[in-house]
């Protein structure tokens, strides 16, 4: 396990490294997750093994601190982010990010050009959406007035979200986990897709294939986005998947 302190108040993100030739790689889960548990095992693949690895948890998720103190917007994450790999002496990294997490890349690349040479973004959150009462995921955490959520509204997610992912999302700061959702449905002034469209970098974007045609693909192909369909698999395709998420993964990482 690595380290690197991102907030003046010396909060420090925390990660798996695999050593390997570069350029070096980072993963980035979503939210309630952490990376190792979504990414060890296609990482080890030999498809995508050999390359310098970050399994990096975001900040107050997985194994790094959890400061109550901090907005946990995706802006706050992507430049926390930026500061653990300006110390591990990372530039030019391809990023391979899972839903929330591929909303943080997306801004990362676009705050800190340099440290990001290439994107596959897993099933991630492009848009702003309504917070929904009762639903599944960031909109049904959104929902809640965080002091309800804190108060005991969290049991209630936890209820809805199933063991899977309580697994992770309970080792997370409970307003990390808040925060970091009022914020993904909020989204971003441009937003995560106008962001998106205006890098200049190699960009692949993977979605369930059951889930059907990608909202506004047409745009993001026009722009040069490769957007890759993937069968038999849900919205954690890494875990779903997993060979069918190596071998889209390693085409784009080549490409």
């Amino acid at each position: 396990m690595r380290s690197a302190v991102v907030t003046d108040a010396g909060d420090r993100i925390r990660w798996a490294e695999l050593p390997g030739r570069g350029p070096v790689r980072v993963y980035l889960h979503g939210l309630g997750a952490s990376s190792a548990p979504y990414f060890a095992g296609v990482v080890a693949h030999p498809l995508l093994a050999g390359h310098r690895s970050l399994l990096m948890d975001l900040l107050g998720h997985g194994i790094s601190d959890r400061p109550e103190g901090f907005a946990y917007t995706l802006e706050g994450h992507a430049d926390a982010v930026a500061g653990a790999l300006v110390a591990a002496g990372v530039e030019g990294a391809e990023v391979v990010a899972h839903s929330m997490g591929g909303s943080v890349a997306v801004v990362l690349a676009a705050r800190h050009p340099r440290l990001v040479s290439r994107l596959v973004l897993v099933d991630a959150n492009l848009d702003p959406m309504a917070p929904r009462s009762g639903a599944g995921g960031s909109s049904g955490i959104a929902a809640y007035p965080e002091e309800e959520f804190l108060a005991g509204g969290w049991r209630e997610v936890r209820d809805r979200v199933g063991a899977h992912w309580w697994a992770t999302m309970r080792l997370a700061g409970r307003e990390a986990v808040h925060r970091s959702a009022v914020n993904l449905v909020e989204g971003t002034v441009p937003t995560v897709r106008e962001l998106l469209l205006g890098l200049g970098i190699p960009r692949t974007f993977l979605l369930p294939e059951a889930d059907g045609p990608l909202c506004g693909a047409d745009g993001l192909v026009a722009s040069g986005v490769d957007v890759v369909a993937v069968p038999d698999c849900g919205h954690n395709i890494m875990l779903d998947n997993p060979e069918a998420f190596v071998r889209a993964t390693a085409a784009a990482l080549m490409g």
